[in-house]
């Protein structure tokens, strides 16, 4: 009987951790998917993968005005990174790196691009209340906070 209790409280020494750890992914893995957001006037759709590192990057995958008065693709002209400027603006990576904090129940330690003005600024992601994602840049102790709706769940290795 003896044996009998070691053997189950070792088994649930082993499993309990690894229970906790597929509860913490599952709960970081519900940013994939692919949100509706405006910039400006401008509507666009980006999608959140997980990476195979375990964290997320988000792309522009539609974007509602994509071609300049002549028809041609508006390009990520402002990017400070020069190699980056011929991408189209329906291309553009927002962000990549971005980690899940579990203690703090939020996502963080990355920087987000934000094409419209050409610069990067610390970003903080979190859930509200109401089911949407909220994302916040911060830059030289200036921070703005900007939305987005779920349109789209995609599993994590998406």
């Amino acid at each position: 009987m003896k044996h009998l209790f070691w053997l189950v409280a070792l088994l649930l020494g082993i499993s309990l951790p690894a229970m906790a750890q597929n509860t913490l992914n599952g709960r970081a893995d519900n940013i994939v998917g692919t949100y509706a957001g405006m910039q400006g006037n401008d509507r666009f759709r980006a999608r959140i993968v997980k990476l195979t590192n375990g964290t997320y990057r988000a792309q522009v995958s539609w974007l509602e005005h994509d071609r300049d008065a002549k028809g041609n693709k508006i390009l990520d002209a402002k990017n400070p990174d020069k190699s980056l400027r011929n991408t189209p603006a329906d291309r553009i990576v927002l962000f990549s790196g971005l980690k899940y904090n579990a203690e703090k129940q939020r996502w963080d330690d990355t920087k987000i691009y934000d094409p419209q003005r050409g610069i990067r600024a610390k970003l903080v992601v979190w859930f509200t209340a109401d089911g949407r994602l909220a994302l916040k840049g911060s830059l030289w102790g200036i921070s703005e906070t900007v939305y987005w709706t779920k349109v789209e769940r995609l599993a994590a290795g998406d």
